[in-house]
């Protein structure tokens, strides 16, 4: 099931590890010694994504300060010229309220909520890559096994 995807997306991330996560069985000595490229791998990828998170997060973080003064009326004239807003908030519910339901805010919290799902997807492929050597042990150990000399 190939999809197009965007680098540095989830769903890329899903289409490289689809097939990084297919051992050839005949030749377990040869992905034993990938382990290691496949850790450095999805670990940059991991590093990558956390950074442009941070990144996103500090825009968060000004973009709520910026909108905070647009909504109790203390941004720059030039602010309200152009995109008018004809109250002041003064209610802390209410502010909240209106911060909540942000379009510009609620954008750049969805971006970091994917951030947050693509790294939790390559934790688990990075425990997955870590566990590997267990699992070409076991294969291992179960053809001795099967075979006669365990």
């Amino acid at each position: 099931m190939e999809r197009k995807s965007n680098p540095l997306s989830l769903e890329f991330i899903q289409d490289i590890w689809e097939k990084d996560s297919k051992m050839n069985q005949d030749e377990l000595d040869t992905e034993s010694l990938k382990i290691p490229q496949l850790h450095a791998k999805y670990y940059d990828l991991y590093n990558t994504i956390l950074l442009m998170r941070k990144r996103d997060e500090a825009v968060y973080t000004s973009s709520l300060l910026d909108r905070r003064k647009y909504y109790t009326g203390k941004a720059t004239s030039d602010i309200y010229a152009a995109e008018p807003f004809p109250y002041k908030v003064r209610d802390k519910d209410d502010l909240k309220l209106y911060l909540d339901s942000d379009a510009k805010l609620s954008k750049l919290k969805l971006k970091i909520d994917y951030y947050d799902t693509m790294l939790k997807y390559l934790e688990e492929i990075l425990r997955q890559v870590t566990n590997r050597t267990y699992q070409i042990k076991n294969a291992i150990e179960w053809r001795r096994f099967s075979s006669g000399y365990g």
